[in-house]
């Protein structure tokens, strides 16, 4: 069961890598494109098997499954992001569990939740704005209109988080001029901010065009995973 696990995925992993190739190319030879593989549905073994195969980075949307994970792979020289919405009173659980980058900066208030835990504790953290670039009800972020301006007040005053880009979920439609304009809207606003490194747009079903747009990080999870 294990080898034909281990077969799955890698050649799940290994058609993502040549989807994103072939993406990442059509932007530029120099565009370089992270992967992260969305755990959520997956065990240990699977992180390990795809440890193995090459895979470094791992995004988890649940503060708990982080903290889990983290501690049964920590002899692994793993990469962790948390990719989910992030609750005020699981702060303190995430800051414990130290991952590399937190996508989900969603609002000035969290922003200064977190801040305010990460001074008490003489921490800090790698972080993403996020911004609801298709403005859909049942998505997180903030607006495209107040990104630039939230963006700054958080650099100046959150000194405990750094904050590294932004991030945004395509729009939820098959209508692959609207997938497009969200992340445009995006790209626009990493573009006008000065510093900026990571850009994280796109998914399984719409990571080739999210890197056409210009996203340098994607979060992969049924498409490694099955």
């Amino acid at each position: 069961m294990s080898i034909d696990l281990r077969e799955k995925l890698s050649h799940n992993l290994d058609n993502v890598i040549q989807r994103v190739e072939q993406a990442r190319l059509k932007v530029s030879s120099h565009h370089i494109v992270q992967i992260v593989a969305v755990s959520k549905y997956s065990d240990t073994d699977s992180i390990k098997m795809l440890y193995e195969l090459g895979q470094r980075a791992f995004g988890e949307n649940q503060v708990q499954q982080l903290e889990q994970r983290s501690k049964e792979l920590d002899d692994l020289p793993l990469e962790w992001h948390f990719i989910g919405r992030l609750q005020k009173n699981k702060i303190n659980k995430l800051i414990e569990s130290n991952p590399s980058l937190i996508h989900s900066i969603d609002s000035m208030e969290l922003a200064q939740a977190l801040n305010k835990r990460l001074e008490a504790k003489n921490r800090k953290l790698n972080a993403l704005l996020q911004i609801n670039s298709s403005a859909e009800e049942t998505k997180a972020g903030v607006t495209p209109q107040e990104a630039i301006d939230i963006y700054s007040q958080i650099e100046e005053s959150c000194s405990n988080i750094q904050l590294k880009g932004v991030m945004t979920i395509g729009t939820h439609t098959n209508n692959r001029d609207d997938i497009k304009k969200s992340f445009e809207i995006t790209r626009d606003i990493f573009d006008s901010i000065k510093g900026a490194e990571i850009c994280s747009m796109g998914m399984s079903n719409d990571f080739e065009l999210a890197i056409e747009c210009g996203s340098n990080m994607v979060r992969i999870g049924s498409a490694i995973f099955g």
